[in-house]
């Protein structure tokens, strides 16, 4: 029954304000997020990043090649001093990540040169010393001459413009990889990579939320995940609510005199392009590396957007509006009260959106200097041990409370200035 409802809900055309409008098309305020596109491009994003990563989480039809794990093989020819040629054949195994290999049975064979083995680890390459259990050497002036019965050797194109040799490797593309000569003389084994994103540089959808259930139950670092979410928005809020204390009056300041305008204009445009992060150093100079400097770069970064944003909404007020109320006998402060600040209420919300999202983005920088707990902390730490689940983890997690914190605003906005598009 729940569920019918809900269905029944989300299939029902909504019948407000916006959905009577007749014109629509170039009218912002009649355009509406649609649920459904919504869920589509979040399941593709999904999806996406399961192809590249092999997860088990989608189907195996929609995974893009991977990398090449099992055993092959491919032969190679020595050919020694006195121009005596014998074959040998290399017997490679590929094996996943963290799989411990057992050691190979492979015939030695007959002849100067003998069989070699090697195990590789997948996404990685491998040296095989042929010559390390031949009857002939590199020393003794033995070389590799061919892969497979394909002969290499230097020609034309392997010369510079003045002729001279290029030492460049022969390679060969065989079926599970290329196999290559180096300036040793030793084959340098690498298989096929394949399109999967190493684990190293994207990890899969269940091993990120492997690890956010193992640091939400024992933490990160000894601190738990809800300690370090908690910091980094108390950090986040007190920063934004002083930089809104601020700048609002201050963006009104600009907007309604010529006095206030003129001497903090300046100031404003000249700190707005600044970015946070390049005040770091000051911070930590005028304030060192307690919570004092971070909420400051915090303020500093809500501040300019809030200041601009009150300004930018009291000189978007209708001069009419303001005629009819002088009309009406209404004082400067009533004109203030009951037209200014409402009118100008859009845009200091739609200010107050844009701040504390670089308030959310700056906090990982802010706790860059010397933070014990934070979302930036944790993601700072685990780079250096490369933990690419973590980082990421911390990523999605910054990106899933700055859209909460984005809708809680747009309901509060919805709220408080319900005359928003309507007038």
């Amino acid at each position: 029954m729940f569920a019918w409802r809900a269905l029944k809900t989300f299939l029902t055309p909504t019948r407000d304000y916006t959905s009577l409008k007749t014109v629509t098309f170039g009218d912002e305020s009649a355009v509406r997020s649609m649920l459904s596109a919504s869920i589509i491009s979040i399941v593709l994003i999904f999806v996406i990043w399961g192809s590249f990563t092999g997860s088990s989480l989608i189907p195996r039809f929609l995974h893009l090649p991977g990398p090449f794990t099992g055993e092959a093989s491919f032969t190679y020819t020595v050919e020694d001093a006195a121009g005596n040629r014998d074959d040998a054949e290399v017997f490679v195994r590929v094996l996943p990540v963290g799989e411990d290999p057992a050691e190979q049975q492979i015939p030695e064979g007959e002849g100067t040169a003998k069989n070699d083995a090697t195990d590789i680890s997948v996404y990685r390459s491998g040296i095989v010393r042929w010559d390390r259990n031949d009857e002939v050497d590199r020393d003794a002036g033995a070389r590799v001459v061919a892969i497979n019965g394909q002969e290499f050797q230097f020609d034309a194109e392997n010369r510079d413009a003045d002729g001279n040799l290029i030492d460049t490797a022969p390679s060969f593309d065989l079926d599970f990889g290329r196999v290559a000569i180096t300036d040793r003389g030793t084959i340098n084994v690498v298989p096929d990579q394949g399109w999967q994103m190493q684990p190293l540089y994207l990890p899969a959808p269940e091993v990120v939320w492997s690890s956010f259930i193992n640091i939400a139950k024992y933490g990160y670092q000894n601190v738990y995940l809800t300690v370090h979410l908690g910091f980094s928005l108390f950090r986040v809020v007190v920063g934004f609510l002083l930089g809104a204390l601020v700048g609002i009056p201050l963006g009104y300041a600009m907007g309604l005199s010529n006095w206030f305008r003129g001497w903090f204009d300046p100031i404003v445009e000249f700190m707005r392009p600044v970015p946070p992060l390049a005040l770091i150093p000051l911070v930590i100079i005028w304030f060192g590396i307690g919570e004092v400097g971070k909420i400051f770069l915090l303020f500093l970064a809500a501040l300019w957007i809030m200041a601009i944003a009150a300004r930018s909404g009291v000189s978007g007020v209708r001069i009419t509006k303001v005629h009819a109320a002088y009309s009406l006998g209404a004082s400067k402060w009533q004109i203030l009260r009951h037209v200014i600040i409402p009118n100008s209420l859009p845009e200091i919300f739609t200010g107050a959106r844009v701040a504390m999202g670089v308030c959310w983005g700056t906090v990982v920088a802010a706790e860059l200097v010397a933070a014990e707990e934070g979302i930036g902390k944790m993601i700072t730490t685990a780079s250096k041990f490369q933990s690419t689940d973590i980082i990421l983890l911390g990523v999605i997690i910054i990106g899933i409370v700055g859209f909460g914190i984005d809708m809680l605003m747009r309901m509060a906005e919805r709220r408080l200035v319900p005359w928003k598009g309507k007038g």
